[in-house]
């Protein structure tokens, strides 16, 4: 199971996350940062249909309808706005997360090199102790 881990560990380029770690934030944060300024739409344009109901009662559902999309939108804007929040702080985690990852990379490295180096040294001193 491990091997197929590590394998496809492997595959993984690692030079291309990590270079583009940090394009990913920057792009949340641009996100954020558009939706956070945006205003809150508090109008929405006349609609066109026509019904048989009286002026009085056309107008009144009118108003109904566009206090009910009103609120609507404001649910919506809040919720864009959170979601936007979401996907900054996802993004600088996973920027972190990537960094404690190469870190990791690179110590595993340094140490399966001195494994190695030990390895080595340890069958050199094997080989001249039964020489002797």
């Amino acid at each position: 199971m491990s091997i197929g881990l590590i394998s496809v560990l492997k595959l993984v380029p690692w030079g291309d996350v990590i270079s583009n770690a940090p394009k990913i934030a920057e792009g949340a944060m641009k996100l954020w940062r558009t939706v956070a300024r945006k205003p809150q739409a508090t109008e929405l344009p006349p609609s066109a249909e026509q019904s048989p109901l009286s002026e009085a009662e056309t107008l009144a559902m009118l108003q109904t309808r566009l206090t009910a999309a009103e609120a609507e939108i404001s649910d919506l804007h809040s919720l864009m706005l959170e979601s936007s929040d979401l996907i900054k702080a996802l993004a600088d985690q996973n920027t972190q997360l990537i960094k404690r990852l190469e870190t990791n990379r690179i110590r595993i490295l340094w140490l399966t090199r001195a494994v190695v180096a030990l390895a080595v040294a340890a069958a050199i001193n094997l080989a001249i102790t039964f020489a002797r």
